[in-house]
């Protein structure tokens, strides 16, 4: 018998589209512990025309362990839908089995003892594997980069992005788009999109000065590919100036600009488009209500949000992809474009088993070259773990409370603020610690630890500020990443209020005393958009805390209270 999650049939005007999700024979086949590289590559090839997308890598190379996040709230008219479900709900809407491999790809339950059982994901080196298996079966397949893939590791930020521009090069993509990218620096930006052999997109990235296109990024490429005409637009990351320091590209402005982007959608069909691709890091619930303003686009490569989908997402005439991060997955999604207008889609999300995917040797060896100036500082063992460390999750993880715990001590502070970003490796109970872990959840170019005296007032309004940026139930003003991390204070969150009445009952937890709104209390952080932040920089504040701990053991959060979900 076909299940809906083999055979997905869905609708477009007066034609089918014909899909098939190969997740659910994957996923029961490892189950039954017969996964092989061979069975996560199979693909019945469809149509004319293959895309492969990636995107958000944040320069992880090597092969690493990731949990998928506990906590993923919607509000609005995305409460309670994909991608905001997780663990046992996410299961059951995909029938995934418990303890099986698609588990632990895909939620966050039983995460330790499902990682001893599979390993690592991830790898450039098994990513390029699989793109060499769909481009020999589908020789003129696109590969698309979603983005924030020059940042997030040690070497990224040693080599200002050179490691990862060298890799992704050799995997050849045909067009990327861009978000922390910028954060290198717009001149360094500028030096290396110059040189680049395939498209920077983005018909979002301006002029600041003009309120024109940016020559540099060209909002879209055509492609030849199995007889049809393909459009390819590219979407930036829409709050550059407001997620990351503006100060770092004051010549380029963002915005979602959805009216120029049905500009340019009206623009590639009058130029004779037969599909139309948009390849975008605005975040899921901003593609989808992009879906429902735009017309004329047939698929969404999204980005940003780091979420994983085994299905696509229709909204009207256009289908959503969500591939995951970190390179934890890559998706092959086949077309069968006709008479000018795409007929059908099958949609395959292939997971980076590392253990079960052969390593691409010539990229093993470009990685490894990467990486060898830095081997000795990338392997030193700062200390060990005996917690589950891992970063996503709406309102805490534990490598954000280890860093919150290193800002108080470290800096000698009341509050501990740490920034609600979505990248970073987990790492397991009993692992050691080393420096190249440490870099990878605090990797910036902007990671200067601060220390300063905030009001109690001014606490409240900046959480009540980025509660708005997560929780607004109109997704173009969900601006940022998860809830700012807090260390050394408690509170509760409203999610379903309005903005600022969402935060209540701040309490001081060393002295267990309510905040006064009146008072100044010491607060630690990083992460800083402001120009000129002074301190040390975070990855050495995280290192001489747990040099000093030796084993570090992360308490379960329960200072955060949330409500209205």
């Amino acid at each position: 018998m076909i299940s809906r999650r083999d055979f997905l049939q869905v609708s477009m005007a007066a034609s089918s589209l014909v899909g098939a999700s190969g997740f659910g024979n994957w996923a029961r086949l490892a189950a039954q512990q017969s996964l092989t590289q061979d069975q996560l590559l199979q693909f019945d090839t469809y149509g004319n025309i293959s895309l492969i997308h990636v995107t958000d890598i944040h320069a992880q190379l090597k092969p690493i362990y990731f949990r998928e996040p506990s906590i993923n709230l919607g509000v609005g008219g995305n409460k309670g839908q994909v991608p905001h479900i997780t663990g046992a709900d996410f299961r059951k809407a995909y029938g995934i089995a418990d303890g099986s491999p698609s588990a632990y790809a895909l939620t966050y339950d039983d995460f330790s003892s499902l990682a001893q059982q599979y390993g690592r994901v991830g790898g450039l080196d098994r990513v390029s594997t699989v793109i060499n298996a769909i481009r020999a079966d589908r020789p003129d397949a696109l590969l698309l980069d979603g983005g924030d893939t020059w940042h997030g590791s040690m070497t990224c930020y040693k080599t200002e992005g050179q490691d990862m521009v060298n890799v992704m090069n050799a995997l050849k993509p045909d067009a990327m788009t861009f978000h922390w990218e910028f954060t290198l620096g717009s001149e360094r930006v500028n030096e290396i999109v110059e040189g680049l052999p395939f498209a920077a997109l983005g018909q979002n990235i301006f002029d600041a000065e003009w309120d024109e296109p940016a020559e540099l990024f060209k909002p879209y490429k055509f492609f030849e590919r199995g007889g049809a005409k393909v459009a390819v637009i590219g979407q930036a990351f829409p709050y550059m100036p407001i997620a990351n320091p503006g100060w770092m590209f004051p010549e380029y402005s963002f915005g979602i600009r959805d009216e120029n982007m049905q500009d340019m959608v009206d623009e590639v069909r009058a130029a004779g488009a037969d599909v139309v691709v948009l390849l975008s890091h605005n975040g899921f619930d901003v593609d989808k209500k992009m879906a429902g303003k735009v017309s004329g686009l047939d698929v969404i490569l999204s980005g940003h949000t780091h979420d994983a989908l085994p299905e696509p997402v229709q909204v009207g005439q256009t289908f959503i992809i969500a591939s995951g991060s970190n390179g934890k997955f890559v998706s092959r999604i086949d077309l069968d474009v006709r008479d000018g207008k795409m007929m059908g889609l099958r949609h395959k999300l292939i997971p980076i088993f590392s253990d079960v995917i052969a390593p691409d040797p010539m990229i093993t060896k470009l990685i490894d070259e990467q990486r060898a100036p830095f081997k000795g500082e990338l392997e030193e063992v700062i200390g060990k773990t005996d917690s589950l460390l891992y970063r996503r999750g709406n309102f805490n993880g534990t490598w954000d409370d280890l860093i919150c715990d290193a800002l108080l001590s470290e800096r000698d502070a009341d509050i501990a603020m740490s920034p609600g970003v979505r990248w970073g490796p987990s790492i397991l109970p009993g692992q050691d610690i080393t420096r190249e872990d440490i870099f990878n959840v605090t990797s910036m170019s902007y990671g200067e630890a601060y220390r300063t005296e905030m009001t109690g007032e001014f606490i409240k309004v900046v959480l009540e500020d980025v509660g708005d940026n997560l929780f607004n139930p109109d997704p173009y003003y969900q601006q940022g990443g998860d809830m700012v991390r807090v260390g050394g204070l408690g509170f509760k969150m409203d999610i379903s209020k309005p903005q600022g009445a969402r935060i209540s009952e701040m309490t001081l937890l060393k002295t267990g005393e309510a905040i006064d709104a009146a008072k100044s209390y010491v607060v630690a952080g990083w992460a800083s958009v402001n120009e000129g932040t002074e301190g040390p920089k975070i990855w050495d504040v995280v290192e001489s805390h747990i040099r000093k701990q030796g084993t570090v053991t992360v308490a379960p959060n329960t200072s955060v209270k949330v409500v209205g979900a």
